[in-house]
């Protein structure tokens, strides 16, 4: 009997094994949090958090949120909140990236070629919403526009100019790239009428004997 009237812990008891060390500090995290899927799981929240709320609105803490990991695992895999929009942009813009490949070896077609492979990412009701989330992210934010531009130079136009035989092939792919663009804006974002309603086939032939111009004519 102890003087305090209390009875001994079995831990003490004699030969009773040692009571496990108590760790200070926060516990360990749970393996679903940190597990093989947790970097996936933080991508896939990211791409919906930007589509839904856009680059402003949209923070670390939420995306950590909306994939039920901690913060500080948000910065351990992707950094600021600038690589994580960069990471997510990639992914979403992952069809598109692969335009090059369908602009090889040029020909008298690559201008519709090139019309047509866009204008198939956008009418993509899976890929869209993303698409549009991406462009109004980058009309109102200038961190937003970099990215979105270094991604674009890095993955797409440079790799179509080394596919042209013409002068200043990077101003030609630009050039393309822009008219495009400026279409995509007129008729997915803007929504303008007659562009917005027109059928796409009607658009790509009345695009594609311009972006063919840009692309091969001298």
């Amino acid at each position: 009997m102890s003087g305090s009237g209390q009875e001994p812990d079995d831990a003490s008891a004699p030969g009773a094994p040692p009571a496990p060390a108590r760790r200070r500090g926060r516990p360990a995290r749970a393996a679903a949090e940190t597990g093989p899927g947790a970097r996936e799981r933080i991508l896939a929240a990211a791409r919906a958090e930007f589509a839904e709320r856009g680059y402003d609105k949209t923070s670390v803490r939420g995306i950590a949120k909306a994939a039920g990991v901690d913060a500080a695992l948000v910065h351990h895999y992707f950094g600021t909140k600038e690589q994580v929009f960069a990471a997510a942009i990639e992914l979403t813009f992952a069809p598109a990236l692969t335009m090059p490949d369908a602009l090889a070896g040029g020909g008298a077609d690559v201008g519709e070629r090139m019309a047509r492979f866009m204008f198939g990412v956008w009418e993509n009701p899976v890929s869209r919403p993303a698409l549009l989330a991406i462009m109004r992210s980058a009309l109102t934010n200038d961190k937003a526009a970099a990215v979105l531009r270094g991604l674009i130079e890095r993955r797409m136009l440079q790799r179509v100019a080394g596919e042209l035989d013409v002068p200043d092939p990077e101003f030609r792919a630009q050039l393309a790239a822009g008219h495009l663009i400026g279409i995509a804006m007129l008729r997915y974002v803007i929504k303008m009428d007659p562009v917005a309603s027109a059928d796409t086939e009607e658009i790509i032939a009345m695009v594609a004997p311009a972006l063919q111009r840009y692309l091969t004519q001298p």
